[in-house]
């Protein structure tokens, strides 16, 4: 049963995002000696950045202890206006002391396979096994239910075996670099960011389907063996009638 934490404005979601990243990677660091998440795109993760960059979080977080990756990209250079790199490290990693070579981003400069298949030869090098385990893999959704870069109606969500894939997505005449659906189920955690009331609708769909309803893309989303999180404002989650649960 996923967990919501519904607050009233985006800044107490990007706040009480940050305390929870840190809470669990401060536990990481000292069970395991390592905390390995997989960050994402858009504007609300850019606020927990910023947050997890700044003081108190800064001065309390055992930096020399994460491990960076990210769960899609788009296929720009990493100083592209576009890139999920650079908005990462404009609004976290310059800040923080974070070795570079424990961030590991997607190559989104190259041929869209050959960097999906770089990626997953990355990931499974930095976790030692063929099926890695992210201690925390942050998600965001679209309008469209869609979540990482995997979009409804699309090949790679009926991937089984690979762990980054790549593809053109059509409604955006782009190519996408992404986590699968069997990489991501394979977290210890999955955490949602959610504030756009906009989102109320599919939101609703994804939490609370209709029976015989179609699966959105962030439906699948369904840990093994892990939890999930969903941050939520007011407004996103006004629609649903299980907004009491968890909430903070």
């Amino acid at each position: 049963m996923p967990e919501l934490h519904v607050l009233p404005t985006p800044e107490e979601v990007a706040q009480a995002a940050a305390s929870f990243v840190v809470d669990l990677a401060d536990k990481s660091v000292f069970t395991e000696g390592r905390f390995s998440i997989a960050l994402s795109g858009g504007t609300t993760p850019r606020r927990l950045y910023e947050i997890l960059a700044s003081s108190p979080h800064a001065e309390r977080t055992a930096w020399d202890g994460w491990h960076i990756f990210w769960g899609d990209e788009r296929c720009v250079p990493p100083g592209h206006n576009d890139s999920n790199f650079r908005m990462a490290r404009e609004a976290l990693l310059d800040g923080v002391s974070i070795p570079p070579s424990q961030v590991h981003r997607m190559r989104g400069e190259v041929a869209p396979e050959k960097a999906a298949d770089k990626y997953e030869v990355v990931l499974r090098d930095a976790f030692k096994t063929p099926t890695p385990s992210f201690d925390l893999i942050l998600l965001g959704i679209g309008e469209d239910g869609h979540t990482a870069s995997l979009f409804p109606g699309t090949l790679a969500l009926e991937e089984e075996s690979r762990l980054v894939v790549a593809y053109w997505v059509r409604h955006l005449e782009a190519y996408r670099i992404t986590f699968t659906i069997p990489l991501i189920n394979a977290a210890k955690t999955v955490a949602f960011l959610v504030t756009e009331q906009s989102k109320a609708g599919v939101l609703k769909q994804v939490l609370e389907p209709k029976p015989g309803s179609s699966m959105l893309p962030a439906t699948l989303v369904r840990p093994k063996a892990g939890s999930v999180h969903w941050f939520l404002t007011s407004g996103a989650a006004n629609q649903l009638q299980s907004e009491a649960m968890g909430k903070n």
